[in-house]
């Protein structure tokens, strides 16, 4: 049995890590990319040409031409949460298995959170840079996170611990999610447009699909504070990122804070990142050894159960999958 694993040797130190490339070594002879340049569909079909199955990284497409070139693959186990660069139906049409990992990322993401949050209240960035500068940092009045407001757009797992932080750190909570039960009577459900009206923090967390595209806007930014942070740890899709510059130039909020964006690898934008009142991150919300180590160590579970010819937890076309040896 063989498993290309397309992770760059960076990515492999970052997000694989050594413990789980020797639990899928014992399994299956598995071939390393060792270029620091991400497959692309025609180098992907050429490095996979013999394997039987695929273990790619969140940046590797799974472009729905490859399936038909690769006769002997199995499956596609995507590293990572999102496989929407992955024709799923392509995939399936071909009778080849897709799975995705679960979120081991969700304490490291509402961590970053809280951070971003003292820091846009507190200028920890801000004056840290005059420091390294040589400059003398303005002091600035700064807002305590007690007795604040957040508002947490997307109620999922990330939501909910992020829930709990604020309530610890005495925080109000409300939230806006259309879908979400709600049954801590200390955190409020509220419409989107109350949430942005009220909270001294807006956190987005929701799910990146087309119903939610651009779903921060110029309108929804005009009904926010001109003292609220905007904080985005969800994807750049969310978010149009003209109207945010224009709300953070003309002082219309106070600030953002971003882990994603729209550049590649849905990293921050650099023309918004470079604004003064903007702290950001370069996509490293889940980049921790326990999050890293939760994902990676899913997917060789997952190789083990599709080389015994079982589908795996985080399956997503099982019902298509024709091609298991």
């Amino acid at each position: 049995m063989k498993v290309l694993l397309t992770h760059t040797p960076e990515f492999r130190r970052q997000y694989y890590g050594e413990r789980s490339l020797r639990g899928l070594q014992a399994q299956a002879e598995v071939i390393l990319h060792d270029v620091e340049t991400t497959l692309d569909a025609a180098g992907l079909v050429a490095a996979a040409k013999d394997v039987d199955i695929i273990v790619a990284d969140r940046i590797t497409e799974g472009r729905g031409e490859i399936f038909a070139q690769l006769p002997k693959l199995r499956a596609f186990v995507r590293c990572a949460v999102d496989i929407r660069n992955v024709d799923v139906a392509a995939a399936s049409a071909q009778g080849v298995l897709v799975t995705r990992a679960s979120p081991g990322f969700v304490p490291a993401v509402a961590e970053l959170a809280l951070g971003y949050m003292v820091d846009l209240s507190r200028g920890v960035s801000r004056a840290t840079a005059d420091y390294h500068a040589g400059r003398k940092p303005e002091v600035v009045m700064g807002r305590q996170l007690a007795g604040s407001r957040i508002g947490i757009i997307g109620y999922g797992a990330i939501g909910r611990h992020l829930a709990c932080l604020a309530k610890a750190l005495d925080m109000e909570v409300l939230v806006a999610d259309p879908f979400a039960v709600i049954d801590q009577p200390d955190i409020a459900r509220v419409a989107l447009d109350d949430l942005l009206a009220r909270a001294d923090y807006v956190i987005c967390l929701a799910i990146a699909n087309e119903q939610t595209e651009n779903l921060i806007g110029q309108a929804a930014l005009a009904r926010m504070q001109a003292d609220a942070f905007f904080i985005n740890l969800s994807r750049g899709n969310l978010v149009d990122e003209q109207a945010l510059a224009a709300a953070l130039r003309e002082g219309r909020i106070a600030g953002a804070a971003m882990d994603v964006g729209r550049a590649p690898d849905q990293m921050p934008s650099p023309a918004l990142a470079a604004l003064p009142n903007v702290i950001a991150t370069p996509h490293i919300g889940g980049l921790t050894p326990q999050a890293i180590e939760h994902q990676a160590a899913e997917t060789v579970r997952q190789v083990a159960a599709i080389i015994k010819g079982e589908a795996p937890v985080g399956a997503v076309n099982a019902e298509h999958w024709t091609r298991r040896g």
